[in-house]
């Protein structure tokens, strides 16, 4: 075992919770330990702690860094003076691109966060209630404005989500269509789909 080969422009704790995000998103975050994780840096798993509280704080890291970039787009669109449609357009973009390009963070978040301890259990579930909220809010906007279809609107988001999440199974695939051929079918099927 040898010390932790940082890369450059990088840190040691974000090395740590990327190869965090790999091995909670292969085994779950419950059945993942920190003998596992310093294996897989090739280190003694005594050294992660001088970098790291717990494995905990690597889910901690990772679902509020994958939060915040989400939130921080969400606020760009809210506010950007597009039609309502083109707001879903460009965040179904977002969700795509992160889901190809940032899979393991995202998967994780999406599907371990219920393993946080609390008050960032709390946190976190409030920020995708509201997250799922604001998203069912724009839609609700196009349908006022005769842009959208009338339809649900939270059964919208979940099923916009839904579909992102299923990119998973792209990356598994084979015999695969490239991550941008991948987000424009997505939109013509997702955004398409609601125009009125």
């Amino acid at each position: 075992m040898g010390k932790l080969k940082v890369p450059k422009n990088g840190n040691r704790k974000d090395l740590i919770v990327k190869a965090g995000a790999a091995l909670f998103r292969e085994k779950g975050f419950g059945a993942a330990s920190m003998r596992d994780l310093a294996e897989n840096l090739g280190i003694e798993a005594a050294s992660l702690y001088n970098h790291i509280r717990s494995k905990n704080e690597i889910l901690e890291s990772i679902c509020f860094n994958v939060a915040n970039r989400f939130n921080s787009h969400l606020d760009e669109i809210e506010t950007s003076n597009a039609e309502p449609l083109k707001k879903i357009e460009t965040l179904l973009r977002f969700h795509i691109q992160q889901m190809v390009e940032n899979y393991e963070e995202v998967i994780v978040s999406d599907r371990e966060w219920k393993h946080l301890d609390d008050p960032y259990l709390s946190n976190f579930r409030i920020q995708r209630r509201n997250y799922r909220k604001r998203l069912a809010s724009i839609i609700e906007d196009g349908i006022k404005k005769g842009e959208i279809k009338k339809i649900d609107a939270p059964t919208a988001v979940v099923i916009m989500l839904q579909a992102v999440s299923g990119i998973e199974s792209w990356h598994r695939s084979t015999a695969k269509i490239s991550g941008s051929e991948l987000e424009d079918n997505m939109i013509v099927i997702l955004v398409e789909g609601m125009k009125k």
